[in-house]
């Protein structure tokens, strides 16, 4: 194993800095070129640590702290840094960082590059003006270590895609927080998440657009036209894709026949039925059923 593990003192640290050899073939790979992690680490209560890089670094750095205080500065400006506070440190930029001497941070860290980090940073820079404070979610941390251990393993092509991909969720998912809560928050699309557990609910029925719109309050043409906005589908179209969707579950996992699934997603013809599955999955129930047995 190729793994370079440096320790500087702290108890409890980890810290992997992958080889030249590995840092080129992720440059070169299709899947990882865009998006490719360098090194990766955490320091719990890193106490003394200092880090002055006067020429920066040659990949942006991801820090993200967990408990204590720090301080970073980029260039001339200088931020505080609590617990839940993230931050990007642009590449090539000087910059220096270290933990507060009575109230030592804890921090995980990651260095990465690639064709799309720049925008990344961009996306980061756009959103989060200054240090940004980010709800602390166990599921974050279970994904950096889930992507330190495959680092640990070895170097086998698809275990670094898999990393690197698990490692752009993992960034991705502090970068763009704000605008998945905006999200969440919209009330437009809780309505739509609305229209579609209903719909969901009632993949065994016929439904007609207006009991649709009765269900909500609201006019057909706004319940069309907002769906259409938010899913790109339109309501018709996606109900019947979610009715085939029911139908191949039926085929998979039961002994129904065509006809008992026909009646089962809400057609009443069994060949329409069926003309309408092979529109949406590309063959009849009977040969999608001969293909999962293959």
């Amino acid at each position: 194993m190729d793994n370079l593990t440096l320790k500087e003192g702290f108890v409890g640290q980890k810290m992997i800095v992958l080889p030249n050899d590995i840092k080129k073939r992720l440059k070169e790979n299709h899947v990882t070129s865009a998006f490719y992690i360098t090194d990766i680490g955490f320091y719990p209560m890193a106490s003394h640590h200092h880090r002055t890089r006067k020429k920066g670094a040659k990949e942006y750095i991801f820090i993200y702290c967990t408990e204590g205080e720090g301080t970073l500065k980029v260039r001339s400006e200088i931020k505080k840094i609590k617990p839940n506070n993230f931050f990007i440190v642009p590449k090539k930029t000087p910059h220096e960082y270290w933990a507060n001497e009575q109230n030592p941070w804890s921090i995980y860290w990651i260095h990465f590059d690639g064709s799309s980090s720049k925008h990344i940073f961009k996306r980061y820079s756009q959103f989060m003006h200054e240090s940004s404070i980010i709800p602390f979610e166990n599921d974050r941390i279970k994904t950096f270590n889930q992507i330190f251990n495959i680092f640990l393993s070895d170097y086998v092509e698809p275990r670094l895609e898999y990393a690197n991909v698990l490692g752009l969720n993992f960034i991705s998912s502090f970068v763009y927080y704000k605008v998945e809560r905006s999200f969440e928050l919209d009330t437009k699309n809780i309505l739509v998440e609305k229209i579609i557990e209903f719909l969901n609910q009632n993949l065994h029925r016929s439904i007609k657009s207006e009991e649709i719109a009765k269900e909500f309050n609201r006019s057909p043409s706004h319940i069309f036209n907002l769906f259409k906005k938010k899913t790109g589908y339109s309501l018709i179209h996606f109900f019947n894709l979610k009715k085939m969707q029911k139908a191949c579950e039926y085929i998979n996992y039961t002994d129904f026949t065509a006809k008992e699934i026909s009646y089962r997603v809400g057609f009443q013809d069994p060949l329409y039925f069926s003309r309408m599955f092979k529109k949406y999955m590309g063959v009849s129930p009977r040969l999608y059923k001969k293909e999962q047995k293959n």
